[in-house]
């Protein structure tokens, strides 16, 4: 089949997108978890992706990103390991530094709690510029407007755009989401995904879950 090979850092079938980098192959650190095809757009910037687009990933958090979702220019993802503590008069990171300031506060530093994990599930689009937020899920099919910036949890195939990021629209009703989220198409065999490849770019939910039931009664 020619396809692109989910294990090169490019896509096999179009050397000439360079800029197109399947992040599996790229991603060393092991705060990082992607799925298959999940690109992102480096637009020529030789810095790798946790370096260009993840900031303050110290763990223990992580981020976790699903398969066959793109990623835009520019985004950045911060991780909690940036977060300044807010839970009392000052914002002052005196913990960071060390010494007798790091031994007076630590207990205090980790008595703070944290957001959790960063996620992002799968066939998610993230606009050029977007921002994403400490602890944030975005839920499968979502659409992250472009320079958005998102505080809070995006709901599955939701559209949001702006400062804060909010709901502009669902790209589906409720019913046909449960059938997609069903019918899970990213996680067919590669040879189901690529012969109904048209169906799930311009096809319907319905269209989907067919797809779906049918591979299920064949197994």
């Amino acid at each position: 089949m020619n396809i692109p090979d989910p294990d090169q850092p490019t896509p096999s079938t179009r050397p000439d997108l360079t800029n197109v980098v399947f992040l599996k192959n790229e991603v060393t650190s092991e705060f990082i978890e992607v799925g298959a095809y999940t690109y992102a757009d480096s637009e020529g910037d030789p810095a790798p992706f946790e370096q260009r687009c993840v900031k303050y990933l110290y763990g223990p958090q992580k981020l976790r990103i699903g398969k066959f979702s793109t990623i835009g220019p520019g985004v950045t993802i911060l991780m909690p390991g940036g977060n300044h503590p807010m839970v009392g008069p000052s914002t002052y990171p005196f913990t960071m530094f060390g010494g007798d300031w790091a031994d007076a506060t630590l207990e205090t530093f980790l008595a703070i709690e944290q957001p959790g994990d960063t996620v992002i599930g799968n066939d998610v689009w993230i606009g050029r510029s977007a921002t994403i937020l400490p602890g944030v899920t975005i839920e499968d099919g979502a659409v992250i407007g472009a320079c958005a910036v998102v505080s809070k949890g995006v709901g599955a195939y939701e559209v949001v755009a702006g400062n804060p990021a909010r709901l502009i629209r669902s790209r589906f009703s409720d019913e046909e989401i449960e059938l997609l989220e069903k019918a899970r198409w990213w996680d067919w065999p590669i040879e189901e995904i690529t012969r109904h490849s048209a169906t799930i770019m311009g096809g319907s939910p319905g269209d989907l879950a067919k797809i779906a039931e049918d591979l299920r009664s064949d197994q």
